[in-house]
């Protein structure tokens, strides 16, 4: 039997060269690299505990990659094809949490919107906070479920449009205090909105999507504050850092560029992926570390107390269906999607 003569390293060489990053504007960016911050690498914020693939990580469109969410640092919830699963790390175990390949009949009625059944949903995006599971799917779908209650709280279809998709979701407290599902508002742009993350005080809406400029909006009325210009493709994901200052926006220029709330004539600084887009972006709740994942092999950890300036680059070779820090902070779940070697 002769030996396989190609290493890791020859491997991750050749995968460098041959990853064809997706593009729709094309822009010229001769000068990108120029304004682009040069990260100090090599750090080790976070070591690498283990890896599983007794639950399979899925992702069924390939510019939305935020299908995973930790609510403790031993537990994440992800999509595994139509289940919505969770793995404990601590008793190393994963059970289905929601079917939705199966008929889903909504329990409540919420105000201002209609409820209908859905089956065969095909979960585009999710997010997962205090109890409530909120997860976005192909043909408009919305899917809202209560965690510590059996069945689906409310369902339904945000469109009639077939080919329409529910791009992202966000779970925020509004600033009266309540937590409560109502449709509050709705408004339109002239682009698809591929996008969207909530100010940590509830009053400002960071709006992204098939456009190279970003939207602040006022959360109430939709009405646009300011536009952000400074990326040279779509965006595709944001974060608030939690003292509701900075503002995260991930492109498809394979930058992240950060935004002072207080001055947003100019990006702050701006961030470059080693591949590919950046498609999550997420915040430790303590605001010192960022990560920002790339479609595959990379994530980004950045030190924001060092002005952005060092950060741990992770390396490993798969599409990333999503990333997500524990709520302490502790843990740093990122969700690896193959057909063969799909895991946490």
């Amino acid at each position: 039997m002769g030996e396989l003569n190609f290493t890791g390293d020859k491997y991750r060489e050749a995968r460098l060269q041959q990853y064809k990053n997706y593009e729709r504007l094309g822009r010229p960016r001769q000068d990108l690299e120029k304004e682009c911050l040069q990260v100090e690498k090599g750090k080790s914020f976070y070591d690498f505990h283990y890896n599983t693939r007794l639950v399979k990580s899925t992702i069924v469109h390939f510019q939305l990659r935020n299908l995973l969410w930790a609510t403790s640092k031993h537990d994440v919830y992800l999509m595994q094809n139509f289940s919505v699963m969770h793995w404990n790390s601590l008793h190393r175990r994963g059970s289905e949490v929601l079917n939705v390949a199966k008929p889903i009949v909504p329990t409540e009625k919420q105000p201002g919107l209609l409820a209908r059944p859905l089956s065969r949903v095909q979960i585009s995006t999710m997010a997962l906070k205090d109890n409530l599971l909120v997860a976005g799917g192909f043909q408009g779908a919305l899917i809202c479920k209560h965690m510590k209650q059996p069945g689906v709280a409310f369902c339904s279809k945000l469109t009639t449009d077939e080919n329409a998709i529910t791009n992202a979701v966000d779970i925020f407290q509004n600033p009266t205090g309540s937590m409560r599902f109502a449709c509050l508002n709705r408004f339109s742009l002239e682009w698809a909105v591929n996008n969207t993350s909530v100010s940590p005080d509830g009053k400002l809406l960071a709006v992204l999507g098939d456009s190279a400029d970003c939207l602040i909006a006022d959360a109430q009325s939709g009405k646009a504050v300011r536009g952000l210009k400074g990326h040279l493709d779509y965006c595709f994901s944001s974060a608030w850092h939690p003292d509701g200052r900075i503002l995260a926006t991930g492109n498809q220029d394979t930058t992240c560029r950060l935004w002072d709330i207080r001055n947003l004539s100019e990006s702050l600084a701006v961030l470059k992926g080693r591949m590919g887009a950046i498609r999550a972006i997420k915040f430790t709740s303590d605001g010192r570390f960022m990560a920002m994942a790339e479609p595959a092999d990379f994530v980004h950890i950045i030190d924001t107390q060092s002005g952005y300036a060092k950060g741990q680059e992770i390396d490993l070779f798969g599409e990333i269906s999503g990333i997500s820090f524990s709520p302490d902070s502790e843990a740093l779940f990122v969700g690896v999607a193959d057909r063969i070697y799909g895991s946490v």
